[in-house]
């Protein structure tokens, strides 16, 4: 997004906004928070967007602590405030409901103007009552909140603790979270507070409505966004973001379910494969020949730009093999289906009659407990495959150019399962990891003398560090399998719910029922790293299964860079 300075991210953002725009409701608000870098573009950006008349107020939070002062800068004035800016839908009948903090920084003279001290020494300001119901004024009777004048006039008394003052557009006592020491802190740079986020919901939603963040980061608007009985939807690029989000909104629930409330279920769906689906989409009005063309060329298209970022050279007369590097015959596995066992098979017949030891096997998804039973087969004839994920950065032209692509190595899952009268429970044995990012020994070449770095070689993450005077040391991480593991979930009954879509007949114009050939992963148990603890369960709770049967158990691994890795079992 900054591959050409601000321009480029000024166009990337710009045509999200007209997404946006579109996405929201006519009663519908949006805050864009930005630092000072880019507030200036950001507001002729919006101005532009929605419009000049929608544009509503700038929101001036100043996030250091109150009455602490500026911090030392000797040679500028110190960035203590953040801007955010506030547009609504359309320039009338937008939602917002005034939002109130209550008085207790009401100065000396404040109270010295409206307390009544012969009437109640707690008591600084009195109203009539003209506006309240008489079951209202009936209820302040019964909690001694009227005083009656010498005159026989009823007012309504007010106490400093419940009186209340409406919220500008200053916004100066929401503190910003101290990384490290708040225990809302989750670590992530840019995660903001969650008073924050609920001042800015309750303002302009209601309880039921729907609030999006498409830059979700840490999950900050879905967490408060939950809490406050709105329906919420949060999306982000990064592996990292989605899978804190997760983790924070499973422990929101665990939350609820302690104190005997209930919770509502969340499902993350990744959207990468409708991108590799538009990367080969082809004209359906052509004539069938011509689209097989095309379908040809762009197969062909989608090959050239994976060894591209894969850094191999094509190759000619083979049927499974697309490239080489390093000594290995690189094979690329479909744009829009999962590598299966009968692609792995058919690979395997080729290596056999060509004599081929060493392959790499690329693809974006892998048939479900394919792993690592294929590999010991293959291995059994004196093949070694080395399954990789394709990343979906291999679409961004610029990150592929700049040599920014890894293609991380399939990890694999052992697991057992243990049946006691108590049900069935899943024990997780072993994660084997064998990613590499670089090479230590190409590493330590590079190290400057007095810095550190950390590298990840053949499944091991090692930090390299240089003294002052040239000597290098090396620190292992990663000393057992379970350091790898940041999640792992089970879904004790794993084809019984099947991924549902809505598609519209044509014909009809009505609305049917389409399965996707997917299930829904339900997470019934779960156990995972928080900042605050880091321990692991390696064993499940035990499950009661209601009918007897062959049952399907599904196991996922998140690790720690936020790569999914899932095999089933049968019982």
């Amino acid at each position: 997004t900054w591959g050409k300075g601000a321009d480029s991210f000024i166009a990337m953002i710009y045509e999200r906004l007209l997404l946006m725009y579109d996405l929201l409701a006519n009663n519908g608000s949006i805050y864009v928070h930005c630092d000072w870098r880019l507030n200036s573009f950001l507001r002729l950006v919006l101005d532009n967007v929605f419009g000049s008349d929608c544009y509503r107020n700038e929101i001036i939070w100043q996030r250091d602590a109150v009455g602490k002062g500026a911090k030392k800068i000797s040679k500028q004035w110190s960035k203590e405030i953040e801007q955010i800016l506030y547009y609504s839908k359309k320039n009338h009948g937008h939602i917002f409901n005034q939002v109130y903090k209550l008085s207790d920084e009401l100065t000396h003279t404040q109270l010295k103007e409206f307390r009544y001290k012969d009437i109640d020494d707690r008591c600084f300001k009195i109203v009539t009552l003209g506006d309240y119901s008489q079951q209202s004024i009936a209820d302040f009777k019964k909690q001694n909140l009227i005083y009656t004048s010498s005159s026989g006039t009823e007012y309504k008394k007010y106490y400093l603790d419940e009186f209340q003052l409406a919220i500008g557009s200053l916004w100066n006592d929401i503190p910003n979270l101290s990384h490290g020491k708040n225990p809302e802190s989750l670590g992530f740079p840019t995660q903001k507070p969650e008073k924050l986020l609920e001042r800015i919901i309750k303002a302009s939603s209601n309880e039921g409505d729907l609030v999006a963040d498409f830059f979700c980061g840490s999950g900050t608007l879905a967490a408060v966004a939950e809490k406050l009985g709105r329906k919420w939807i949060a999306t982000d690029l990064g592996k990292f973001a989605i899978h804190t989000t997760r983790k924070r909104m499973i422990s929101i629930q665990r939350q609820l379910n302690n104190e005997g409330k209930n919770f509502r279920a969340f499902e993350i769906l990744n959207l990468g494969k409708y991108e590799r689906q538009h990367f080969i989409g082809v004209n359906m009005n052509l004539r069938e020949e011509d689209r097989q063309q095309q379908i040809k060329a762009k197969e062909a298209e989608f090959v050239s730009l994976i060894l591209s970022a894969y850094k191999a050279e094509p190759v000619k007369n083979f049927v499974c093999f697309h490239g080489k590097k390093s000594g290995r015959l690189v094979t690329v596995g479909p744009v829009n289906l999962p590598v299966t066992r009968l692609f792995v098979e058919e690979l395997i017949l080729e290596c056999r009659k060509k004599h081929v030891t060493k392959v790499d096997l690329l693809g974006f998804e892998f048939e479900m407990g394919l792993f690592p039973n294929v590999l010991e087969e293959a291995k059994s004839k004196g093949i070694h495959i080395a399954p990789k994920y394709i990343p979906a950065e291999v679409f961004d032209k610029r990150a592929v150019e700049k040599n920014q692509i890894v293609f991380h190595d399939v990890a694999a899952i052992e697991v057992k399962t243990e049946k006691k009268k108590e049900g069935v429970r899943v024990v997780l044995t072993d994660f084997s990891v064998f990613y590499s990012q670089d090479s230590i020994k190409k590493a330590e070449e590079i190290l400057k003398d007095g810095k550190s770095m950390i590298v990840v070689e053949r499944g091991q993450v090692v930090k390299l560090s240089k003294d002052k005077n040239g000597k290098a040391s090396r620190e292992k991480l990663t000393k057992q399998w379970t350091d790898w593991i940041d999640y792992w979930a089970v879904d004790f009954d794993f084809e019984n719910k099947r991924e549902l879509i809505h598609v519209q007949n044509e014909a009809t114009g009505k609305y049917e029922e389409e399965w996707t050939g997917d299930f829904v992963f339900e997470n019934e148990w779960q156990s995972f790293r928080t900042k605050q603890d880091r321990t692991l369960e390696l064993k499940s709770a035990f499950h009661q299964y209601k009918k007897s049967g062959r049952k399907k158990i599904a196991v996922k691994v998140v690790d720690i860079f936020g790569n999914d890795t899932m095999t089933i079992v049968e019982i």
